[in-house]
């Protein structure tokens, strides 16, 4: 099966670094105190540039808090950026490892994941291995995009799948079971002996600027095909200016910016004490 692991573009994606944060935000405040008396352990599984991850240390100052990454440019960008002691006495570092593999080495009193599961290919099943790797008493929270369905990727897998792209970009593109139903997701977590709380929120992002819908999914969804296309940048331009148009039509402006509905998905399981 070939590889479709996306180059990411920490510059891009930080773009909407605002609109972005905000669902971590809204997942930590529902984390429940950490077990024990000592500085906490925690990692961030998919870290990214790091911009989130620092968010744990206002919440935790004294943690000891690892950010794990597959892309070689995402924790290159954390590093400069965001590596380094806290004023607390806390701790913030970074790490490469896959989520497709990574089990913990020690034990964690927080495995947080934002926004990555969707890009791991039955990210269910590793719920055990993170879970066996908590202390009693300790959380596993993530949240993942519930929007495979939106216009915004039904049009990238139509166009992908068109008489003129399909040869070059079959089975690149996710689809709507990239991710579990809500329901699946608590039913998993409770069956590994968790207190579970799982739900769904639709934000609808104002987006400013020229085409913002295209600029938005050029830092996310839209990788794997910039990256399958990246070694004929006059094919790669094209497919963005097919799906520029397509995009318009779906996502209008308005007199204040364009609307972008963008459905997620939350979960945070505790373990037993």
């Amino acid at each position: 099966m070939p590889d479709h692991t996306p180059t990411w573009d920490p510059a891009q994606y930080l773009r909407h670094a605002g609109h972005r944060a905000r669902p971590f935000a809204d997942l930590l405040a529902r984390v429940p105190e950490l077990p024990g008396s000592a500085p906490p352990r925690i990692a961030d599984l998919g870290c990214g540039p790091g911009n989130v991850t620092v968010l744990l240390t206002g919440r935790w100052p004294t943690a000891h808090i690892t950010g794990y990454d597959n892309s070689p440019e995402m924790l290159d960008k954390a590093v400069v950026d965001h590596a380094g002691p806290t004023a607390a006495g806390g701790r913030v570092d970074f790490a490469r490892a896959d989520a497709r593999t990574w089990t913990p080495g020690e034990p964690y009193d927080l495995i947080v994941s934002n926004a990555t599961l969707q890009w791991v290919p039955g990210h269910a099943e590793r719920f055990a291995d993170w879970v066996a790797g908590l202390r009693p008493g300790g959380t596993f929270a993530f949240q993942v995009p519930g929007n495979f369905s939106a216009p915004s990727h039904r049009l990238m897998r139509a166009l992908a799948g068109s008489a003129r792209w399909r040869d070059r970009l079959a089975d690149v593109l996710r689809h709507d079971d990239a991710v579990l139903a809500p329901g699946a997701y608590l039913e998993r977590l409770t069956a590994l002996g968790c207190t579970a709380d799982v739900w769904e929120t639709t934000y609808i992002h104002l987006l400013q600027g020229h085409d913002p819908v295209l600029d938005w999914v050029k830092g996310t969804g839209l990788r794997p095909v910039l990256t399958a296309l990246a070694d004929d940048p006059e094919a790669r331009d094209a497919f963005v200016a097919e799906y520029r148009t397509a995009l318009r039509a779906a996502y209008p402006a308005g007199p204040h910016g364009t609307p972008f509905p963008f459905r997620r998905i939350f979960a945070v399981a505790t373990k037993e004490a």
